[in-house]
């Protein structure tokens, strides 16, 4: 089924998600290994089966990765060498062009502050980010798009995305929240770090207490953080705050392990 998709001049979102699980054989979310080398093999074939040309970017992709046994792709790069209609997993590169821009925008559709984007709130952000990318969309497609979009990044299928899920979204690169998961503590251990550097106890953490924890953190976990990343680290989590304010449930998104 994955290779006949592949013969495709224009995949469907659904199609596109066949296809990423298909070769994403163990599920941890890339292709990579032997399952990205049977992909590129497999691509150049469908294509040549349905009398298709590769394009530029399935050129470049298959002359990147055609050797290289240590590659790894995940949806963000996948979405670009694939045709899929209406690609929509783009605009969120186009629209959202930072971690910090991401986090504003998590912060703004977690309309609850449950820590969850569900359904009908994931919904709402790719309406507006189908608005603001000026596309045009019937509501079966956005239907479409926001089941698909759970499918692919709902990765315990709860029907919810926490923010580690829905930041896959970002390139690894611009992932800041990728290093995170090496440092993420349980619930008791986050909240005696919180009540330490929350140094006048008004429960909350502006920018200079934010900034001395992290310090601390990259000081503690070197070979996880970049101490020169401070400034990006602290932006990103900030954007998450209310009006400079970062309260306990917005920091634990980022540092406090799951139950």
């Amino acid at each position: 089924m994955a290779n006949a998709y592949l013969q495709g001049v224009e995949i469907s979102a659904s199609q596109f998600l066949d296809i990423f699980h298909h070769y994403d054989n163990d599920g941890n979310g890339y292709i990579e290994g032997k399952e990205l080398q049977n992909f590129v093999k497999e691509l150049q074939q469908a294509r040549k089966q349905a009398g298709l040309e590769l394009t530029e970017q399935m050129k470049a992709f298959v002359e990147e990765y055609e050797q290289n046994e240590d590659g790894k792709i995940g949806i963000v790069e996948l979405v670009q060498i694939l045709p899929t209609e209406e690609n929509f997993l783009l605009y969120f590169r186009q629209q959202l062009k930072s971690c910090a821009e991401f986090m504003q925008a998590w912060r703004n559709y977690d309309e609850d502050h449950s820590g969850y984007i569900e359904a009908d709130e994931l919904k709402n952000f790719l309406k507006d980010l189908l608005r603001k990318a000026g596309k045009q969309y019937e509501d079966k497609k956005l239907d479409e798009y926001t089941h698909t979009t759970l499918k692919i990044f709902d990765s315990n299928n709860d029907g919810k995305l926490c923010l580690a899920e829905m930041a896959r979204l970002l390139p690894d690169k611009e992932n800041f929240l990728l290093r995170f998961q090496g440092v993420k503590m349980a619930k008791k251990e986050f909240n005696k770090i919180f009540e330490l550097y929350d140094q006048d106890g008004n429960g909350y953490m502006d920018e200079n207490e934010l900034d001395a924890l992290l310090k601390d953190l990259c000081v503690k976990n070197k070979k996880v953080l970049d101490i020169g990343k401070i400034s990006t680290y602290k932006n990103a989590i900030m954007a998450l705050s209310d009006g400079g304010k970062l309260y306990r449930t917005e920091l634990a998104l980022v540092l406090c392990a799951d139950d």
